[in-house]
């Protein structure tokens, strides 16, 4: 369900959808909550944090995989913040509300850092993925969003429901999932990207993925692969605003 500057948003066939009221919840997503967790449970998450290992592979060389720590945080209702930690650069991206902002620092040299405020469209971006993380598979409306029934359809050889999550014109996430149990097969992106999850992490009766791969095309229409295997992961920790607020000149 995450995504960052690795994971685009997801487009959809819209051929013979329709439009779901925001107050008629279809069936499939209904499953796909239970298989969650409890509506009490799901509903009483305010935040989420994960941290882990990030591993990219090298599209020009597939034997030297990069890796990173990664500590991702959303927090309602409208806040995240990604860190990125690699061994001569510390890249963070952070959401809140509607200022957003990315910062490279080199962590050898305080000195040695550039950081940049988002743009509206990448902001818009980040909210819709904040809300994704939040409300498992509920509430796209609160942002001018809505979602269309795709139909039964077969995805990794599994009977699945096919879902589009349409956020704006540019932000879709088109998802599969299991008939049967609602489990959440696959995401697919704009870009022609795939998400998998795999695995699960039981905490505080929420079900999270152990484990998320994406799959993308880079330059030459090679594949590359970006998989986060996450170690911990904690909810409801209260976050203090100036964890997501643009840093001040200042405190660079």
């Amino acid at each position: 369900m995450i995504t960052s500057r690795f994971r685009t948003v997801f487009f959809a066939l819209f051929a013979f959808a329709w439009v779901i009221s925001a107050h008629a919840e279809l069936p499939i997503l209904s499953k796909a909550r239970a298989f969650l967790g409890a509506e009490a449970d799901l509903e009483g998450v305010k935040s989420v944090h994960y941290v882990g290992t990030l591993v990219t592979s090298d599209p020009a060389d597939a034997n030297k995989p990069a890796s990173a720590a990664v500590d991702i945080v959303f927090q309602k209702p409208g806040q995240q913040r990604i860190s990125i930690t690699y061994e001569k650069a510390v890249e963070q991206t952070a959401l809140d509300g509607y200022d957003a902002w990315q910062r490279q620092q080199d962590p050898s040299d305080p000195a040695k850092w550039r950081q940049t405020l988002l743009s509206a469209d990448q902001i818009k971006r980040l909210r819709a993925n904040t809300l994704e993380n939040l409300m498992f598979f509920r509430g796209i409306d609160r942002l001018g969003g809505k979602i269309e029934d795709l139909g039964p359809v077969n995805a990794d050889g599994v009977a699945c429901h096919k879902i589009a999550f349409i956020h704006g014109p540019n932000i879709v996430f088109t998802r599969y999932f299991e008939s049967a149990t609602g489990r959440l097969v696959l995401t697919e992106t704009e870009a022609g990207g795939a998400i998998r999850e795999q695995g699960s992490m039981v905490v505080n009766e929420v079900r999270f993925p152990k484990t998320i791969s994406t799959v993308t095309k880079a330059a030459g229409g090679k594949a590359q692969t970006v998989t986060i295997n996450f170690e911990q992961i904690m909810v409801n920790e209260v976050f203090p605003p100036s964890f997501f607020a643009v840093p001040a000149l200042s405190n660079r």
